[in-house]
């Protein structure tokens, strides 16, 4: 397998362990506001239960692009759909999670999750299924709590339950986790590619942090604009194919070769990223 791509078509082939999870697509997508171009012909297709981190910028559109897929904002331009059918509106079939955890804090880390449940699910079916995810985050022991009486990544763990509660065919994060300290996140990270393995969805993930893209996604996407028209709003620059299964080796020289790479695209010297 080729390691790294240019071509923003380059794609793997759908993961075997995908049931439940949802193929996206994105065709020709940009989005002006007001004059202002932020992004323009963005084409992907990402498979069912692959993972996806975008990486560009600050300011270069990627929060956007998660906005439109979860069908919290909409294209000017171009088309998104999952699993075939187009995105028209808040949709259902995704969950977003965010660098804040954004629970409620008068209600319990069970009770935050249980707002993630379909409408109309049953009581008892609904209460299990809480259950079953708080323990899956490793807070079946502090279900009973309320936010500010647990630590910023246990809140981040109950911010993941209440995204997976609805059983999302695709799960949309923009930087979740940004604001933790460093050895949480790498502990999130791990925790994430857990979830993942046992709650199997497409995820596509926002994030600065060149490592944790090679950690965790099957391939980054490097959103940018070119520097030589930057009005015209940003676009894939490249899409590079992280070869190795997960979990991976973090210290591996390949993956430290790819770092080099994406800082470089991002216009970031290697020798002061540390």
């Amino acid at each position: 397998m080729s390691t790294a791509s240019t071509s923003p078509s380059a794609t793997l082939s759908q993961p075997s362990s995908s049931a439940g999870a949802l193929g996206v697509r994105l065709s020709g997508v940009g989005r002006t506001f007001d004059s202002k171009v932020v992004l323009r012909d963005v084409d992907l297709d990402i498979a069912a239960g692959e993972i996806v981190a975008l990486i560009g910028a600050s300011g270069c559109g990627k929060s956007t692009l998660l906005r439109q897929i979860s069908g919290l904002d909409q294209p000017s331009t171009g088309r998104i759909t999952i699993d075939g059918s187009p995105v028209a509106g808040i949709d259902l079939r995704c969950s977003v999670g965010f660098q804040e955890p954004r629970l409620l804090p008068w209600r319990s880390l069970e009770h935050n999750t249980e707002l993630g449940l379909p409408r109309g699910t049953a009581k008892g079916e609904g209460r299990e299924r809480v259950r079953e995810l708080l323990r899956l985050v490793g807070l079946g022991h502090a279900s009973g709590l309320r936010p500010r009486q647990v630590s910023g990544g246990m809140a981040q763990r109950a911010s993941l339950a209440r995204a997976l509660a609805r059983r999302p065919g695709v799960l949309v994060l923009d930087e979740p986790f940004g604001a933790l300290d460093a050895l949480t996140r790498l502990q999130m990270q791990d925790l994430l590619l857990d979830v993942h393995s046992a709650e199997p969805t497409t995820i596509i993930l926002v994030t600065h942090d060149v490592d944790e893209a090679l950690y965790l996604a099957d391939r980054v996407v490097l959103l940018g604009a070119d520097p030589q028209a930057p009005a015209d709003g940003a676009t894939i620059r490249s899409i590079t194919v992280v070869p190795g299964a997960r979990p991976r080796d973090r210290g591996d020289a390949t993956l430290a070769h790819l770092r080099v790479e994406l800082l470089d695209g991002l216009g970031v010297s290697a020798h002061h990223s540390s």
